[in-house]
């Protein structure tokens, strides 16, 4: 297994991810993982949110709040 701190070779495809509390190991090596929201790919040098609950990453902190309080957002 790897942490975010193993450099090794370039990766290309997704990486499987167990996130947690303060860090991420890698389970299946990758560039990149995506966004539970958006779907967008965030390469995992700038993975910076995820939900250890959720096991889930997110590109910014717009799409952890759309996750987290998708409850309480009305249709305008």
């Amino acid at each position: 297994m790897l942490n975010r701190f193993d450099y090794r070779s370039p990766q290309t495809g997704e990486a499987e991810v167990r996130y947690l509390d303060a860090d991420f190991r890698v389970l299946r090596a990758g560039a990149f993982v995506r966004c539970a929201v958006t779907g967008v790919p965030i390469p995992l040098e700038e993975l910076k949110y995820w939900s250890v609950e959720r096991q889930e990453a997110y590109a910014g902190p717009e799409a952890v709040a759309q996750r987290l309080y998708a409850d309480r957002v009305t249709p305008g």
